[in-house]
């Protein structure tokens, strides 16, 4: 452990150090030093009000944390989402526990509160703190005011909220932004668990941050907590109710109690809104368990018993974190703009649902017994496929709710994370053509089929279009899996991909006996995308296949995906020429560096972007796969398909998170949590342990 020295001028802390939270709207990533860096409200797309890991100085942040130097330590809570972050020294130690709360789903459950808590407790000695909230509305480019009133949501023996009440009232911090149509609360609730020890005492002051580009005031609490004292925080949207007074009882409140109305005593609690209860001791405590019963119970139903056991639970908690249950949709990430590489341009928005991710992660999930979330996805996008774009396609992506706009802007007002510029919001790929995700597609609804709920008759018709939409392009260009921003080539992953879209549409006749009057021409447009990869996408001189019809010559790790989906044999010589030839070092004419797979080289392939990447960790586990299925033959690659499984697990940060990518040092690049990553990572221990028990 290093010693933190709390310091006025905090820098960027690494994209890997940091943990998740969520409650299937939005998501908050929380840094190894207690700081909120990155929190968009309500839901996942919208704009940030945290975005601290994209700009130090003014992208907002919400941070606890000692004022004296500390050691550091952060976990999730076991089977949980619920992360805590432990800060020690000799003379105490002191936690924060930070959720977004979750209800058990039952009848009498509360509503979803759509709160930030953060509880701050010492369990030794004693340690003084600091809280700085600091909210930056609309990607930091909305002003705001402050005002810290009287919290009226606390209950009291007498009415603090009365004019000329003597009661000493406890205060909120009410940060209101017209232009961003968004107000935001932060209120408190101290307590003690000893009964010698005295709650704690906490004053919000105001905070000028203005003079670092904020755009309205911050609040800042200096306080100490000894042994027993303990502080929840709560940020919120506060909801607009307007409430009766509780001195004057009604007929009508009366005989929603059940009670005779000359006996009816009502309090300040029993006006609340469901959304907007009384914020109590008990209340606090209450969402905790839940929260944490919700996500021990979810993830209790995977059904992987394999020997890496513990890397899928934490995959499996994080791909739940994903998926928008409003609709069903799953994010690729719940992050944007976080670099490829530090100080340069690949800075992407991954807050939407790709086809191709979202099948993977459904992939994951259905192979783990978590069939509930492969019925709501299909559910989304079968409504999708039911509106299809004029010429019969679909979009790679789609919004969280289902929109087919996602427009890219760039934040020029926003440094970038550690300078990597520029920020960006939206994302222009939405309308780029990748034919690669029907076949993406096609393999989640066959799986669907096999684990999850049965096709009707009109979604057939529907898929059944699809698939001859497949056939009339087989032979177009398109831009592929990477979203190069260059010119369309016959990339020979989407002819894969297209294979895969039409062989799953056979087999699903097949097997269903659904009607199919096309079978025959898709037959033919199956066996005629076979032979053109092996005969425009083998690069017959370096014995491997190539990235495309066009340039054979450029080496892809995404090729590794043809024994997993079953185009080719994992025995076939060509595809494990293919994948020797990717293990070998870059500087040997490979893709592999220090057990780590890039996609491509950068260098030869032409992909509109520029810059520098880290190693992909989508590829690395893809590798490992087939390095597994190719183990079913040749032993020796099964054991170095474990050596490199374990070797990648060393990659994922202090809480068993994946990034995107990994940088030559080994430090994390690239969006995160990366849904991608972790789909892959399940689907590799599989089918590791499906071999490994084989033998």
């Amino acid at each position: 452990m290093n010693a933190v020295e709390p310091t006025k001028e905090r820098g960027y802390l690494s994209i890997g150090d940091h943990g998740l939270i969520g409650n299937l709207r939005t998501a908050a990533l929380v840094s190894i030093d207690g700081s909120v860096e990155s929190y968009c409200v309500p839901n996942f797309d919208s704009p940030s009000i945290f975005a601290r890991i994209l700009d130090k100085d003014k992208g907002g942040h919400f941070s606890i944390s000692p004022t004296v130097t500390f050691s550091t330590k952060q976990n999730y809570l076991p089977n949980s989402n619920i992360l805590q972050t432990k800060f020690m020294r000799e003379q105490g130690v002191a936690t924060v526990t930070d959720f977004l709360p979750r209800q058990p789903h039952s009848a009498t459950a509360r509503p979803l509160l759509s709160w930030l808590v953060r509880r701050v407790e010492c369990v030794r000695g004693e340690m003084p703190m600091r809280l700085e909230c600091a909210p930056a509305f609309n990607y930091a480019r909305s002003p705001h005011t402050l005002d810290i009133d009287v919290d009226c949501s606390i209950p009291h023996a007498a009415d603090p909220c009365k004019p000329g009440s003597d009661v000493k009232p406890h205060v909120r911090a009410l940060f209101s932004a017209p232009e961003a149509d968004m107000d935001l609360d932060l209120r408190f609730v101290p307590e003690s668990s000893l009964d010698n020890v005295p709650e704690p005492e906490i004053k919000l002051e105001k905070y000028d941050l203005t003079k670092k580009g904020h755009k309205g005031l911050s609040v800042q609490c200096e306080f100490t907590l000894v042994e027993g004292q303990a502080v929840t925080f709560v940020l919120r949207t506060p909801p607009k109710h307007e409430y009766p007074d509780a001195s004057r009882p009604s007929k009508e409140r009366a005989d929603q109690l059940g009670v005779p109305f000359d006996k009816l005593i009502v309090t300040a609690s029993d006006l609340r809104a469901p959304d907007d209860p009384m914020l109590t001791k008990s209340l606090m405590h209450e969402l905790f368990d839940a929260t944490n019963t919700y996500w021990i119970s979810w993830v209790g139903r995977s059904t992987y018993q394999g020997q890496w056991r513990e890397a899928v639970t934490r995959s499996a908690l994080a791909l739940k974190l994903l998926i928008y249950e409003p609709t069903g949709a799953v994010v690729a990430s719940p992050t944007f703009s976080l670099p490829e590489y530090i100080g340069g341009t690949r800075n992407w928005d991954y807050r939407a649902s790709w086809i191709r991710d979202s099948s993977f992660t459904l992939y994951a999930l259905i192979r783990l017994g978590f069939t509930h979330e492969a019925n709501a996805y299909l559910e989304f996008i079968f409504k999708r496929v039911q509106d299809k774009n004029p010429d019969g396609s679909l979009q790679i992506m789609y919004t969280i709710h289902g929109g087919k706009v996602f427009p890219e802007d760039e934040l020029s007002h926003l440094d970038g994370h550690k300078g990597s510029r520029p920020v960006r919001i939206g994302n222009g790929a939405i309308d780029h053509v990748q034919l690669d995700i029907y076949g993406e597609l096609m393999d989640c609804i066959y799986l669907g089929q096999k684990y999850g709920r049965p096709l009707g008759y009109d979604m057939w018709i529907a898929v059944r279009e699809l698939v001859d939409y497949v056939v009339k392009v087989r032979n177009d260009k398109d831009l592929s899996i990477w979203e190069v921003r260059g010119e369309k080539k016959h990339f020979v992953y989407s002819k894969v991909m297209m294979w895969v879209a039409i062989d799953r549409g056979l087999r699903l006749a097949e097997k269903r006996s659904f009607p199919c009057p096309q079978r025959q021409e898709w037959l033919t447009a199956r066996d005629q995308l076979y032979e053109d990869i092996m005969e425009k996408g083998w690069n017959k001189k370096e014995q491997f296949f190539g990235q495309s019809y066009e340039q054979p010559d450029v080496l892809d790790s995404s090729l590794l995906i043809m024994p997993l989906v079953f185009f080719s044999t994992p025995a076939d010589p060509r595809f494990l020429n293919t994948l020797k030839r990717i293990l070998l070092t870059p500087e040997r004419g490979g893709l592999t560096s220090n057990g780590l797979v890039y996609r491509y080289d950068v260098t030869k392939a032409e992909d509109g972007v520029g810059g520098e990447e880290g190693t992909f960790c989508l590829c690395t586990l893809w590798c490992v796969e087939a390095l597994a299925r190719s183990g079913q033959y040749d032993k020796p690659m099964l054991s170095k398909a474990v050596r490199m499984f374990e070797d990648f697990l060393q990659y994922t940060n202090h809480v068993g998170l994946c990034t995107e990518e990994i940088s030559p040092a080994g430090d994390g690049l690239g969006n995160a949590v990366q849904g991608f990553t972790h789909v892959t990572l399940i689907s590799a221990a599989y089918n590791l342990s499906r071999m490994l028990a084989s033998r």
